[in-house]
């Protein structure tokens, strides 16, 4: 098992923010792919501030220079318990949310539906989340749902092989979760050019979709 250590948070965003996000990465792309600093540039320039981590796996991707597989899930939700304490001890004052990209956001919902779950998070935004392993509709990562009672929103391409917009209406969801669908996207919410959409298109929608989310609660 990989050994926890005192995770570091990148900092993005005013530095008197009323909202912090924390985003954790997903299986296999680092805290700083293409996605990621989409995602968090575009929220920085709406005000809020993302705080970004990696996994212990991840980290020791770049100091070893060779690829590892994803930490087991105590691990990683001990990682996350550990990015909230760092977030919490430098943005006192802020409201906390957390979430992330695929593995990374189903991390922060497994641990929002701990019983011990920290009480300063106040919400879980993610990113294309994982319902199932593409090709294994029967493979479900829902049974926790039950358990969330903090408002979640559930940013996800219609077409993401890791649960369609069509899969997910059979589902039963987090209580107060809310979908937003970005239209003919794939897991990093990318459409197809014979949509007439872009990319930067998909990511602006769903950067503004999280400003609205955090700003009602």
């Amino acid at each position: 098992m990989t050994e926890i250590v005192e995770i570091p948070l990148l900092a993005e965003g005013p530095s008197d923010a009323t909202w912090r996000l924390i985003l954790a990465h997903g299986a296999g792309a680092p805290m700083d792919s293409d996605f990621m600093n989409a995602i968090a540039e575009d929220l920085a320039g709406r005000g809020i501030g993302v705080l970004r981590f990696e996994f212990p796996y991840m980290a020791l991707r770049r100091t070893e220079g060779r690829r590892k597989p994803p930490d087991r899930a105590p691990v990683l939700i001990g990682s996350w318990r550990e990015a909230i304490r760092a977030a919490q001890a430098q943005y006192p004052s802020a409201r906390l949310a957390i979430g992330g990209k695929s593995m990374g956001g189903r991390m922060a919902t497994l641990l929002a539906a701990e019983p011990d779950c920290p009480d300063i998070v106040q919400a879980v935004v993610t990113l294309g989340y994982p319902f199932h392993p593409p090709g294994k509709p029967d493979r479900l990562r829902t049974d926790h749902f039950a358990a969330l009672r903090l408002p979640v929103l559930m940013v996800q391409g219609a077409r993401d092989p890791f649960g369609t917009r069509d899969d997910v209406a059979g589902y039963t969801l987090p209580k107060a979760a809310t979908v937003f669908w970005a239209e003919d996207g794939d897991h990093d919410l990318k459409p197809r050019k014979a949509s007439g959409r872009s990319h930067a298109q998909a990511l602006d929608e769903a950067g503004a979709e999280i400003q609205a989310f955090l700003e009602r609660l």
